[in-house]
């Protein structure tokens, strides 16, 4: 039986794409892939970071995508497997984002009423203050951010039958701009094509737990009513799944925290010490059985 708590701590360590950790993450993860049955993909390619991230040079990612001989996959798990940290928390950023907004909409109310052109300085202050503190560092353990999320694709598998038809798939380089889905979501899209993808991207022990629907359909339904999740279309957050939705029949990410777990993510507190895997546990259990009755049915 496996350990999820020891796994989660030995997945939880900052591992930046390109870096020594993190390649010795895909190593574990393509091992524990490899110890259900599963015959495991690399799919590499290069990955720069996005404006407006900035800070690290190009490197090296790769998908890890996880079949089992011979079988048919008609749902994919998906869980991003990099980490990053920043200066300032998700929570600091967001709020500086919608201040940004806030004050460009004024300022530009105040010059389409014929005031001075100055009154976008505090505006292009605050851009800058946005651009300034996009630096991509390597001190995030990234323990909810994205850890819990892969042992929570492990943890599903082990709750489903050995014949289930479900595939995995491990995206790198999400950190820097969904870059490994959208790759993936472009070269191998075949993969995708009439499945269901679930990705769980930040699943804390607490807090509610969130369905951001990209694809709607019937199983998405059933996944979202089996977690008695809140549905939402839209959400301030850019995740693997908005990649994934553009080749899949239906897509899902699963998502669960409240605001004080936005205060972490990217910081070195985002460390498995924090949590319980409660919320894992239970997301888990949910999505593997409403899976197993949409196969059987």
């Amino acid at each position: 039986m496996t350990d999820y708590r020891a796994l989660l701590a030995q997945l939880a360590i900052p591992r930046l794409v390109g870096s020594r950790n993190h390649t010795e993450v895909r190593g574990m993860l393509t091992g524990e892939l490899a110890a259900r049955g599963f015959v495991v993909l690399e799919q590499r390619f290069a990955a720069s970071p996005r404006a407006p991230l900035w800070g690290r040079k190009p490197a090296e990612g790769v998908n890890l995508i996880g079949v089992r001989p011979r079988a048919r996959v008609t749902a994919w798990l998906a869980a991003h497997y990099d980490s990053k940290g920043q200066p300032m928390s998700m929570a600091g950023r967001l709020l500086l984002a919608a201040a940004c907004a806030v004050s460009l909409v004024v300022a530009l109310g105040i010059v389409a009423a014929g005031g001075p052109l100055v009154a976008l300085a505090p505006t292009a202050a605050l851009g800058a203050l946005f651009l300034g503190l996009s630096r991509v560092t390597e001190r995030s353990p990234g323990a909810v951010d994205n850890a819990v999320g892969v042992v929570t694709v492990l943890r599903a598998l082990d709750a489903l039958p050995p014949d289930a038809p479900v595939g995995v798939i491990f995206p790198d380089a999400e950190e820097l701009g969904l870059l490994g889905a959208g790759v993936l979501a472009r070269q191998r899209a075949n993969l995708l094509r009439d499945t269901v993808v679930v990705n769980f991207d930040g699943l804390d022990d607490h807090g509610a737990t969130i369905a951001l629907v990209h694809r709607p359909g019937p199983i998405v339904d059933r996944l979202v009513a089996a977690l008695g999740a809140r549905r939402r279309r839209a959400w301030p957050v850019i995740v693997d799944g908005i990649a994934f939705a553009r080749a899949a029949r239906e897509c899902v990410t699963i998502m669960r925290g409240d605001w004080g777990t936005a205060r972490v993510v990217h910081t070195p507190r985002d460390t498995a010490d924090r949590l319980t895997l409660e919320g894992s546990r239970d997301v888990a259990a949910a999505v593997a059985r409403a899976l197993a009755e949409s196969s059987s049915g």
